[in-house]
């Protein structure tokens, strides 16, 4: 049975939010992708997510909640870590904290820490004030494949998994949040690029924020989006840039539109080079590049930024060009 797409109706947000409520599923729009969501301290509603994306259990959910008031109901909150939640909640920095023992260990994969976030699209916040409880929701794809930035996108790899889908819109940022490690305030540590940079958190926090590596794909996962490879294609992925006359069966990606009229065969992300339209097209150009039965794809990586919007486009093109 094909998934139900819900236009955003102040009845459909009532009737999915009781859905929610009842451990169902609801694939939903968030700022930065689309999450797949479920009762958050509801175990069998969690482990259903782990099912409909086939997501191994040692890799951990991401709570979202209404505000701070409601984190701090499920995580351990120091003062730096409120300072940042009020500086930038509602939006897309994911807080790693001590859970409380309310939060179930299938939710962090067995781990002492819970990562935990306040999105900003209205429509998850809508359905967390109605439903009233909070969601986890990592994104609605099946697992490590291109990140879903629109409902079509959901359906297109969910839609025989799961019941329900909340159409809000393609998503505005177009990468997934910023995940903070500030279980020790004095060496934060981002542990996935975002949107919010580390130049932004080290001018809050007056302290250097560091970097975490990429984890084995069989050891339990600190926070989403650390396995060396994710956000994948299924054609090969090849960071290059393309050239000028590409092969038979190869699709070319550009940062910014040429000036002249390309082929076919070649996409790009933005019209004139903008940080903010290149994320906020990636998923989908990549998933239109993917489509087209090439046999690679090439891809133009950016130019270095460290800390910035490019470092979190980077990470993902990055992971989504790993060797299988």
């Amino acid at each position: 049975m094909q998934a139900q797409i819900h236009r955003p109706t102040p009845a459909n947000l009532r009737r999915l939010a009781a859905a929610l409520q009842r451990g169902e599923l609801v694939a939903i729009p968030t700022e930065t992708v689309y999450g797949l969501a479920a009762h958050a301290l509801d175990a069998k509603a969690c482990r259903a997510i782990f099912h409909a994306k086939r997501r191994p259990a040692n890799d951990p959910l991401i709570v979202h909640v209404l505000d701070l008031a409601h984190a701090e109901e499920l995580a351990e909150f120091n003062p730096a870590a409120r300072r940042l939640a009020r500086r930038f909640w509602p939006g897309p920095l994911t807080l790693v904290l001590p859970k409380k023992p309310c939060v179930p260990g299938l939710v962090t994969s067995g781990g002492p820490t819970v990562a935990i976030r306040a999105p900003a699209h209205p429509l998850a916040r809508r359905l967390l004030q109605l439903a009233k409880i909070p969601l986890a929701a990592p994104s609605a794809n099946l697992f490590g494949y291109i990140s879903p930035t629109t409902a079509a996108h959901v359906s297109e790899g969910l839609g025989s998994r799961i019941p329900h889908i909340l159409d809000g819109g393609a998503c505005a940022v177009g990468v997934e949040s910023t995940v903070l490690d500030i279980t020790n305030p004095a060496r934060p540590r981002i542990l996935r690029p975002g949107v919010v940079t580390a130049a932004q958190i080290q001018q809050l926090l007056g302290v250097k924020v560091s970097g975490a590596k990429s984890r084995g794909s069989r050891t339990r996962q600190l926070a989403p989006g650390m396995l060396e490879r994710h956000y994948s294609p299924r054609t090969p992925l090849v960071l290059r840039r393309p050239p000028a006359k590409l092969s038979a069966g190869v699709a070319g990606v550009l940062l910014r539109q040429p000036a002249i009229k390309p082929a076919k065969d070649v996409f790009w992300l933005s019209r004139r080079g903008a940080l903010t339209e290149m994320a906020r097209n990636l998923y989908d150009v990549l998933r239109r590049a993917d489509a087209g039965r090439y046999r690679q794809i090439w891809m133009e990586p950016l130019p270095g930024d460290p800390g910035g919007l490019a470092t979190a486009i980077n990470d993902r093109l990055k992971r989504a060009a790993a060797r299988r």
